[in-house]
């Protein structure tokens, strides 16, 4: 798994607001493949999948003293990741004690299931469908 795209520009950034930076390094970087680049915990992280640049943004930032406190709740929003084996991950998530928020599904376009971050940020692990023939 490739993690280092070779400019800023090329990242795409997403900011998750979390009562527990460590924890959230922890989870992403050990069950979703993420590496850190940048480890100011407990204030801030980043920390990159490809070409994904999760901010990991504690109560003191900036980033989260920005948020008005109407605007700061959980929403249907989500990160999508892209798995190869959608039962394999589930089955490797769930041995290492990570508990999922929904049950796979099955669509026209693949499979997802959702899982949630330590401080309740959504995940969707997808497997696409096969391309026909």
């Amino acid at each position: 798994m490739t993690t280092s795209p070779t400019s800023p520009a090329e990242l795409a950034s997403v900011r998750y607001l979390n009562d527990d930076v460590r924890a959230a390094v922890d989870f992403y970087t050990t069950h979703l493949g993420f590496s850190v680049a940048f480890d100011a915990a407990p204030a801030f992280a980043d920390v990159r999948r490809g070409p994904l640049r999760l901010l990991l943004s504690g109560p003191t930032t900036s980033g989260a003293r920005a948020t008005p406190d109407d605007a700061a709740t959980a929403g249907h929003n989500r990160i999508h990741l892209i798995v190869d084996d959608l039962d394999a991950e589930i089955d490797r998530l769930r041995a290492a004690g990570v508990t999922f928020r929904s049950e796979p599904v099955s669509g026209p376009g693949g499979r997802q299931i959702l899982l949630a971050d330590p401080a309740g940020n959504l995940i969707e692990l997808f497997q696409p469908a096969a391309s026909p023939a």
